[in-house]
C-alpha cells in the first residue's frame, strides 16, 4: 500500500519528467517524412522517438485534396534499468550507454561559530538550476542576517559546490547540533545519531563527524564520502550507518588442475563428417605421449584478515597446502607443480594418484560397450573383437579370444588366443609378429612372422619373414601366402579342395606387391601415352596439309600435347620407382624355401623369386628351395624351435 508521503514523491517524479520532455510538431508528406523531420528538430535517432497522430495525411487525386500529416512528437526519457541490468530501451550501443539522473540543483545552508555559509550544486541531467530567490530563501529560513546578496548571485551562477560566507547569524551554543556513536557488539558497524540544532544553533560539518569518530575509537571502514553528502542532508533522530568492518577472508586451498578427464565413466561421443555420432568412436581411452604435461598444483592462497571499526585485526585462515598426485610412469618438472608423462600410455587416477599405464585392459569384448580402442601402449582383450570394430595399439594387442571381421593394428605384436575369423574382411597388421590358433578368410600381415597352430584356410597372409603353421592340424588350404625366408606347415593344399593355394618366397611381400603396382601403372601410361601420340600425330598431319585448324581442334590438340608431358612424367617417375624396388629385391639375401612336414597335395603353387612350379604329385615331408634358377624338392627342413615361441613365452600351441 502506498502511503502519502510516497504518493507526494510519485507525483513530483512525474511531474519532473513532465518538464523535462521537449515536444515539436512535424508535418510531411508521408509518416516516415513527418518523423524523419520530427527526428531533426529533436536531435535524436528515430527509434529515440514517441509521438501522436494529430492530422492524418491523404493522396489525394489529381493534386486535389492532398493532405500532410501532421505529428506531435518526443523523445522517449529512459532513467532506469531493465531486471538484469539490461538498459529499459532496448535499444543498440546508444542506448546501453550509462543513463544520467535527471537532479535539480540546490543550496545547501551551514551555521558555524564563524558565520553562515552556502553551498550551491548544479543539476544533472535535465534538472533545474537553483535560482537567486531560492537560495536567499534558504538562508532566511535559517535565521540568517546581513544576507550578501551580490555573493549569492554569484554563487548560484557558478554552482561550484563549495560553502562561502553569505552573512551573519544570532548564534546560540545550547542550540548547536549534537551527534553521538553507538558500536554493537563485535564492533563490525558504527552508526551516528544526530540531534538537530536549534534556533541560532550551528550545524556540524565533515571534519566534526571525522574527529569525533576518530575520538570514539572509530577508525577503520568510514564512508568518508557518504559523510560529505550526510553533513549538507543529515537524517535526524535516526541511527546511521557511517563505517563498516571487513570480515576477513580465508585463502583458497591448493588445488590440482588436471589436463585430462578423470572421470572414467564420462563417454565422449564424437560426430562424424556426416553429422551423425559414431557409438563406436567411444573416446574411453585418454593416450598420452611422453613429456606431455598431465596435470597443475595451483598453490594455496594467503587469507586476507578482517577488521573490525575499532580497529582490531580479525585473523583469516591460510589456505591449505596439497600435496602432488603422483604415480607410476609420471614425474615432477622443474618448476616443481606440473606432472609430466614418463612414457606413451593411458593417464588414469588411481587411488588418487595420476598414473600412465603402458597396458590397457579391456575386460570382456570390444563391441558397442567400449567402442573402438586406439591406445599409446600394449592393449588386452579379455573377450573377443567382434564384427565391425577396430583396436590399435602403439605397443602390442593380445586377445583372448576371437578376432572377427575387425581392425587389429599394432606396432608391436598381435597375440590372438584363439582365432581369426575374418569373414572375408577386415585386417590384422602387427609391426612385428602375429600368434594366433588359426587364420580363417581373413588378411593378415606382418612385419616379423606369423605364427599358427591350428591352420590357415582361404586367406591372404603376408610376413616379412616367416610364416610358420605347426600343431596337430597345421593346415594351410587356399589363399595367397608371401614370405621373404619361409613359409613351413605340416600339410600344404588339400586333397580335396579345388580352392587355389599359392605360396611365394625369397621376396619382401610389401616391395613385390609395390613393384606390382609401379608395374601396372607404368603400362597403364605407356598404352594412353601411346593412344595420345597416335591422336597427336593425326592433327599434326591434318595441320600441316591445311595449314590451319579450326579453334576447337587447335584447342583439342593442346590439351593432347599437355597430357603426352604429363603422362610421359608419370612413366618416368614410376621406372625410377620400379628400379629402385628392384634395386632393394637384389639387395635380399633370402634363400627361400617351402616346407611341409606331412604332405604336399597336387595343385599347390609355389612361387620362388622369379621360379614357379605348380605341384602334380603328392609329396611327404619336402622342403622346395631354389636353386640355379629352378625350383628343387629336397628333404623335409624343421623350423628353428626359437621362432615358435612368442612374446613372454606364448606359443602358438
Amino acid at each position: 500500500m502506498v502511503d502519502f508521503v510516497r504518493l507526494q514523491h510519485i507525483v513530483k517524479e512525474q511531474l519532473d519528467h513532465d518538464r523535462a520532455v521537449r515536444i515539436v510538431e512535424a508535418r510531411g508528406p508521408t509518416l516516415e517524412q513527418a518523423v524523419a523531420e520530427a527526428s531533426t528538430l529533436l536531435d535524436v535517432p528515430v527509434r529515440r522517438l514517441e509521438y501522436e497522430i494529430s492530422e492524418r495525411g491523404a493522396a489525394g487525386f489529381l493534386g486535389t485534396g492532398k493532405k500532410d500529416w501532421a505529428i506531435r512528437a518526443y523523445e522517449r526519457l529512459y532513467t532506469g534499468k531493465k531486471k538484469g541490468g539490461g538498459d529499459l530501451s532496448g535499444d543498440g550501443a546508444e542506448e546501453s550507454a550509462p543513463v544520467i539522473e535527471d537532479r535539480d540543483g540546490d543550496a545547501f545552508v551551514h551555521l558555524s561559530a564563524d558565520g553562515a555559509f552556502l553551498k550551491v550544486v548544479s543539476p544533472k541531467g535535465r534538472g533545474r538550476r537553483v535560482t537567486d530567490t531560492a537560495a536567499v530563501q534558504a538562508l532566511q529560513d535559517r535565521g540568517v542576517e546581513n544576507i550578501d546578496t551580490a555573493q549569492v548571485a554569484r554563487m548560484v551562477r557558478e554552482a561550484a559546490g563549495t560553502y562561502f560566507r553569505a552573512g551573519d547569524f544570532q548564534h546560540r551554543p545550547v542550540n548547536d547540533s549534537i551527534v553521538s556513536v553507538e558500536i554493537p557488539e563485535g564492533e563490525m558497524k558504527a552508526f551516528v545519531r544526530v540531534t538537530p540544532p536549534g534556533t541560532g544553533g550551528c550545524d556540524l560539518s565533515v571534519e566534526t563527524y571525522l574527529s569525533f569518530l576518530r575520538n570514539n575509537r572509530v577508525m577503520y571502514g568510514v564512508n568518508e564520502e557518504f559523510l560529505r553528502d550526510f553533513a549538507d542532508k543529515p537524517v535526524y533522530r535516526e541511527p546511521v550507518l557511517v563505517a563498516e568492518g571487513s570480515r576477513p577472508v580465508d585463502g583458497r586451498d591448493a588445488y590440482i588442475q588436471y589436463n585430462f578427464e578423470t572421470d572414467q565413466t564420462k563417454v565422449r561421443l564424437r560426430e562424424g563428417s556426416n553429422g551423425r555420432v559414431d557409438f563406436k568412436e567411444l573416446n574411453i581411452i585418454q593416450n598420452v605421449v611422453e613429456n606431455q604435461p598431465l596435470a597443475k598444483k595451483i598453490p594455496a592462497e594467503n587469507g586476507t584478515v578482517g577488521r573490525t571499526v575499532t580497529g582490531k585485526v580479525i585473523p583469516a585462515k591460510n589456505g591449505k597446502e596439497t600435496n602432488l598426485p603422483v604415480g607410476k610412469n609420471v614425474h615432477v618438472g622443474e618448476d616443481g607443480v606440473t606432472i609430466i608423462a614418463d612414457i606413451n600410455g593411458q593417464v588414469v587416477v588411481v587411488g588418487g594418484k595420476i598414473n600412465v599405464e603402458p597396458v590397457y585392459t579391456v575386460q570382456g569384448d570390444v563391441n558397442l560397450k567400449t567402442g573402438n580402442i586406439i591406445f599409446l601402449g600394449t592393449v588386452i582383450i579379455t573377450g573377443n573383437v567382434e564384427d565391425g570394430f577396430s583396436v590399435k595399439a602403439a605397443g602390442n594387442i593380445e586377445v583372448n579370444g576371437t578376432v572377427e571381421k575387425a581392425v587389429l593394428d599394432a606396432e608391436g605384436d598381435i597375440i590372438v588366443h584363439q582365432g581369426i575369423t575374418g569373414k572375408s574382411g577386415g585386417l590384422v597388421r602387427a609391426g612385428r609378429s602375429i600368434w594366433a590358433r588359426f587364420i580363417e578368410n581373413a588378411v593378415v600381415e606382418a612385419g616379423n612372422m606369423v605364427v599358427v597352430s591350428d591352420g590357415i584356410i582361404n586367406s591372404q597372409v603376408d610376413a616379412f619373414k616367416r610364416i610358420i603353421c605347426q600343431g596337430k592340424k597345421a593346415h594351410i588350404v587356399g589363399g595367397r601366402l608371401r614370405a621373404s625366408e619361409e613359409i613351413n606347415a605340416k600339410v600344404l593344399g588339400s586333397a580335396t579342395s579345388g580352392t587355389e593355394t599359392i605360396f611365394e618366397v625369397g621376396f619382401d611381400p610389401k616391395s613385390k606387391e609395390e613393384l606390382e603396382k609401379l608395374t601396372a601403372a607404368k603400362e597403364t601410361a605407356e598404352k594412353q601415352l601411346e593412344e595420345t601420340q597416335l591422336n597427336l600425330q593425326t592433327l599434326i598431319n591434318i595441320k600441316k596439309q591445311r595449314k590451319s585448324l579450326p579453334e576447337d581442334k587447335e584447342a583439342y590438340m593442346k590439351e593432347l600435347m599437355d597430357k603426352r608431358q604429363f603422362l610421359m612424367g608419370d612413366i618416368k617417375k614410376a621406372g625410377e620407382g620400379i628400379q629402385k624396388v628392384q634395386e632393394f629385391l637384389n639387395t635380399l639375401k633370402t634363400r627361400g624355401k617351402v616346407s611341409a612336414s606331412s604332405k604336399v597335395y597336387p595343385g599347390v603353387k609355389i612361387l620362388i623369386r622369379d621360379a614357379r612350379d605348380d605341384v602334380r604329385t603328392e609329396y611327404r615331408a619336402v622342403t622346395f628351395i631354389l636353386e640355379n634358377g629352378l625350383i628343387r624338392v629336397t628333404k623335409y627342413e624343421e623350423p628353428d624351435e626359437s621362432i615358435k615361441k612368442g612374446p613372454d613365452g606364448y606359443t602358438a600351441n
